[in-house]
C-alpha cells in the first residue's frame, strides 16, 4: 500500500528538519492502516519496529511516500517492510530516506494473541 504525507512547519525541530518521532509515528500509522485493510475485522497492536536509522534529512514542504509491503505472516503476527521516500517536486524523482520492518500481533477482545486465520 502507498500513502503520502506533507511535512509542515509543526513537524520540524529547531534546525528546520523533521523530528524523527513524527516519522516513526507516521510509519506506525500507515502500516496499521495497511494491516487492518489486509485483515479486516482483526484487532492489531504494534509489537516491534527494527533498525531505526534515518538515511536523509527531511525538510519543510517535503512530500513523503510510504510504501508498505507484507513480508511475513505467522500464526498470530504479520510483518511489513516500510520504505519512506522523499520526493523532489521539481524533478519528480524520489530517494529512500528511511526503511524499517514493523510487526503487528492480532489480539482477541481480552488482549490475548489470536490466530490470523480466525479474523
Amino acid at each position: 500500500m502507498e500513502n503520502h504525507k506533507l511535512v509542515l512547519p509543526e513537524h520540524l525541530n529547531h534546525y528546520g528538519y523533521l523530528f524523527g518521532g513524527n516519522l516513526l509515528k507516521w510509519v506506525d500509522e500507515v502500516s496499521y492502516i495497511t494491516v487492518t485493510t489486509d485483515y479486516p475485522g482483526c484487532n492489531f497492536v504494534t509489537v516491534a519496529m527494527d533498525k531505526v536509522e534515518f538515511k536523509k534529512s527531511i525538510g519543510k514542504g517535503t512530500i513523503l511516500c510510504f510504501e508498505t509491503v507484507r513480508t511475513r505472516e505467522g500464526n498470530t503476527s504479520v510483518e511489513y517492510t516500510v520504505n519512506v521516500y522523499k520526493g523532489n517536486i521539481t524533478t519528480g524523482t524520489r530517494e529512500l530516506a528511511f526503511s524499517t520492518r514493523i510487526i503487528f500481533v492480532c489480539l482477541d477482545e481480552n488482549g490475548n494473541k489470536k490466530k490470523l486465520c480466525g479474523c
